[in-house]
């Protein structure tokens, strides 16, 4: 029996393990062969993922070029800006070079030099708001200058008349000169409806723009709406108001002025009522603003700025008289040269009451009150 079972559990053993090496050698060679597919697969995809990496850093230079551009559009602003300067004022006195040049291309067309020729130049002249006093100066000075040099086309007048309105103009091309008292306190007057709240407005932006500090003064109680007005001109500019509901103009101003040497402010420019010159007793009364200015601050006003509204022509040299016999004008502002074809009220200004010409008005925008230049203004009109 013992023999027979033995004889068994020989035969079974050996077929066992003959299987179990089988099932040892396939799972090695399933490992094996996937394996070396992943190392060849991976090592490729690394360095195309890194060269696509170095690839993208050269487009980091484009950025060079887009800084480039916006230098070359300042320059070139700086440029229009420049020159809209000087084209501002020949738009703005577009009205009155249209009726000079076409009146005085007429006249010396085919003309002669002779005396009917003056005569029509004195009308245009006339005409033009240009004035007696200062006609007749023009008039002359071209007579002297037709015989002097034997002078015999009549197309040469008009450089020689062009050439005398500079000499006449040029005396009063005074630009506005801040001393170095602070605050610098600037007094502005004129009769209702001359543009003084436009002009402070205008004014405080030129101030704001040669890095001064600015302070208004609505001394203006009396007309309705004027306070509010220089509120909206002082939000534009960013520019403090000081003003009352209702209140004595002096006191208004005499508050302004104290504000702004607490404040260390460069400038105040004090509004004032309209003022008719042919009401003295309201003249009288401007010149109480101008005693407590003066109280409230040595040497002030240092400015007392007229502004005069280039539409009344011949009335703005009467205004102009009174205003200063009361005051004492060191300034003017001719306004709405723009609006008006008889831009010549300057030179009756310079003839017969010649007073420092600081500013004139030629537009509505904000940027359009400008420094006089009496070559500038000339030049705009032929």
């Amino acid at each position: 029996m013992f023999e027979f079972l033995k004889k068994i559990i020989k035969k079974d053993s050996p077929e066992k393990k003959p299987a179990a090496k089988k099932e040892v050698v396939k799972k090695p060679q399933k490992k094996s062969t996937p394996a070396p597919a992943q190392k060849v697969t991976n090592a490729p995809k690394l360095p195309e993922k890194k060269k696509a990496l170095k690839t993208e850093r050269p487009i980091k230079s484009t950025p060079k070029v887009i800084d480039k551009k916006p230098i070359e559009i300042k320059k070139e602003e700086k440029k229009s800006g420049f020159f809209s300067f000087a084209d501002k004022i020949k738009k703005g006195l577009t009205k009155t070079r249209e009726k000079l040049t076409a009146e005085l291309t007429t006249l010396f067309t085919g003309k002669k030099i002779d005396e009917s020729l003056f005569e029509e130049l004195e009308t245009i002249l006339l005409t033009s708001d240009v004035g007696i006093s200062a006609t007749t100066f023009l008039l002359d000075s071209i007579r002297n200058s037709v015989k002097k040099n034997n002078i015999e086309n009549a197309d040469e007048i008009k450089g020689l008349l062009k050439e005398k309105l500079l000499q006449l103009l040029t005396p009063i091309e005074n630009p506005l000169v801040l001393n170095g008292t602070y605050p610098f306190v600037i007094m502005v007057v004129g009769v209702n409806g001359a543009g003084k709240t436009t002009t402070i407005g205008k004014l405080t932006k030129i101030f704001l723009d040669e890095n001064k500090s600015v302070l208004i003064a609505a001394g203006d109680t009396f007309r309705a709406a004027a306070t509010e007005q220089l509120q909206v001109w002082g939000e534009r500019n960013n520019v403090h108001v000081v003003s009352q509901a209702s209140g004595d103009p002096s006191a208004v101003i005499f508050d302004a002025i104290n504000s702004a040497k607490a404040k260390n402010i460069d400038i105040v420019i004090a509004d004032t009522a309209g003022r008719l010159p042919t009401q003295k007793h309201l003249i009288d009364e401007i010149t109480k603003i101008k005693r407590v200015i003066n109280k409230c601050h040595s040497e002030a006003p240092h400015e007392i700025l007229l502004v005069l509204d280039a539409n009344t022509g011949q009335n703005a040299i009467s205004q102009l008289k009174i205003f200063n016999e009361a005051l004492g004008i060191t300034g003017l502002a001719l306004t709405k040269l723009d609006g008006t074809a008889k831009g010549g009220v300057i030179a009756a200004i310079a003839k017969e009451h010649p007073t420092p010409l600081r500013y004139i008005g030629v537009g509505e925008s904000i940027d359009d009150l400008k420094v006089f230049n009496a070559q500038e203004y000339v030049d705009a009109l032929f």
